[in-house]
């Protein structure tokens, strides 16, 4: 195994082009099975081709198409890989997959099915087709060393390729998820200097590396005072690949039959409306009738569903793609009115309150965790934080409950969970004494049930617009004091 050439072009992808890399200069004898996967716009296909060129393989996209089209359309990408002089006549998908396990006769090389999912719409048998061609003590599998790469962007489906009681379970050797870029990365990829206004540029395109080359085409806002015309002239313009991208990204999966109410789910959700109870209510339904929407959403990759860091029945759901919330938050309520509009300034500042609260501060709590979890230097909590959650405190003798933007919990040598810290964020206020004192009295609480290491919690500020004098000055004499603000993040 080797590591192929790294493309100049490639921005970050050090893992994944890494693993496809040793995945495709395999020279164990026998033909091998990899999947490939993500959510659109991603770069996926930008990594296989490069794959390919880089070791010389082969490379086919699949369209939306008849099986017969499919395999014709193979039939001649096969052809035109080995220079032959007509396209293959290849009657069935048994035929194509030797054609593809042929190609690695001479030596390892990948093989690659991009867009994946549309032939199995065409053929459902097509993954049962690949496992009896890859089954143990088949001439045709041993002799190979291609190095077959499914690839496709349906989550939903690209998930249950390899689960269960699936055809190929068991079969591949390569299983790659490929990622939104973190907030770190996507403010190096959007050139952003600025903390804040790369973190209003995340709240609404998240990682995707494709919203800043192919979409915006390079526009990225050139100071903080550009952010509010940049979203009018790409997310909010008609004319812009952006505008209606939210849609087409539930289009896409091919699970969500019912439009209308996948979008009305996500749009409760954007609202605020977070646990099953709120987002009933802002639908109009019963609780027990989302089970099966919310199932979908969440096998879709398009929600999450985050436990009570205290109390596990307790769920919140969270939307994955920023640009999906910006758009059931914002533009979703006065589409006609944008789309009609020859200046869309009027309606943007309108909305923003709605941008605030509905979209940054939430965007803002989802990044503190996730900072928290993954990138605070090692020492900021005493430990390396294992596991970070939001939580719901109560609170018996006040009669009422509070929430927690951030519970960090560790894990000692018995496999327990001893608290770290817990956090609130806010946006656009200015910490002070008073949420030190509210976060304290929470701790109080926690340690009155008995948490493991509640006592000793560290006590963790968030805010995006800075700290009080005064916070400062006690967080200076006291360790167990944390404050993070915007710059933090990205270092």
């Amino acid at each position: 195994m080797r590591e192929l050439p790294r493309p100049v072009e490639m921005f970050d992808r050090d893992r994944e082009w890494a693993a496809l890399s040793r995945f495709a200069t395999d020279d164990g004898a026998g033909a091998t099975l990899g999947v490939v996967s993500g959510r659109r716009r991603q770069g996926k296909t930008f990594l296989l081709r490069a794959l390919c060129q880089a070791a010389g393989g082969f490379y086919f996209a699949a369209e939306e198409a008849t099986d017969a089209e499919s395999l014709r359309q193979i039939g001649a990408a096969i052809a035109g890989h080995l220079n032959a002089p007509a396209p293959l006549a290849l009657d069935d998908w048994h035929q194509v997959i030797d054609a593809l396990l042929a190609l690695g006769r001479k030596g390892p090389i990948p093989v690659v099915i991009d867009e994946f999912p549309y032939l199995v719409r065409a053929n459902s048998r097509l993954p049962s087709i690949i496992q009896s061609a890859l089954a143990p003590l088949r001439a045709e599998r041993d002799e190979s060393r291609s190095r077959l790469l499914l690839c496709g962007s349906a989550m939903s489906f690209m998930g249950k390729l390899l689960a269960g009681n699936a055809p190929l379970r068991g079969r591949a050797g390569l299983e790659l998820i490929v990622p939104t870029l973190d907030h770190q990365r996507a403010a190096q990829f959007w050139e952003i200097d600025d903390p804040i206004t790369a973190l209003k540029v995340n709240a609404i395109v998240g990682g995707t590396p494709a919203y800043r080359k192919e979409f915006a085409r390079d526009d990225t806002p050139d100071s903080p005072d550009d952010f509010d015309a940049w979203v009018l002239r790409t997310v909010l313009s008609p004319t812009s690949p952006l505008f209606r991208e939210a849609r087409y990204l539930l289009a896409d999966e091919p699970e969500l039959h019912d439009a209308a109410l996948y979008h009305s789910v996500l749009a409760a959700i954007a609202a605020g409306n977070a646990n099953r109870g709120g987002i009933a209510s802002y639908l109009g339904r019963k609780s027990g009738d989302l089970a099966h929407p919310l199932t979908v959403l969440e096998d879709c990759g398009l929600i999450t569903r985050e436990p009570d860091a205290f109390k596990d029945n307790r769920t919140q759901f969270r939307i994955n793609e920023p640009l999906v919330t910006f758009y059931h938050a914002i533009m979703r309520p006065i589409w006609s009115d944008l789309e009609h509009t020859r200046d869309a300034q009027p309606l943007w500042q309108r909305a923003q309150r709605r941008f605030t609260s509905n979209i940054l501060g939430p965007h803002l709590e989802q990044l503190c965790r996730q900072w928290t979890r993954h990138q605070a230097p090692d020492d900021l909590f005493a430990d390396h934080p294992f596991r970070v959650a939001s939580a719901v405190v109560n609170d018996p003798a006040n009669r009422t409950s509070h929430e927690l933007d951030i519970a960090a919990f560790g894990l000692d040598d018995d496999g327990r969970s001893p608290l770290l810290a817990i956090g609130e964020v806010k946006w656009g206020e200015i910490m002070g004494i008073g949420h030190l004192e509210r976060l304290a009295h929470i701790r109080g609480l926690l340690t009155a049930q008995g948490r493991r290491g509640a006592a000793e919690a560290r006590l963790a500020c968030y805010s995006a617009a800075g700290f009080s004098d005064q916070l400062r000055e006690r967080a200076d004499k006291d360790p167990g004091i944390v404050l993070v603000e915007a710059s933090d993040l990205y270092r």
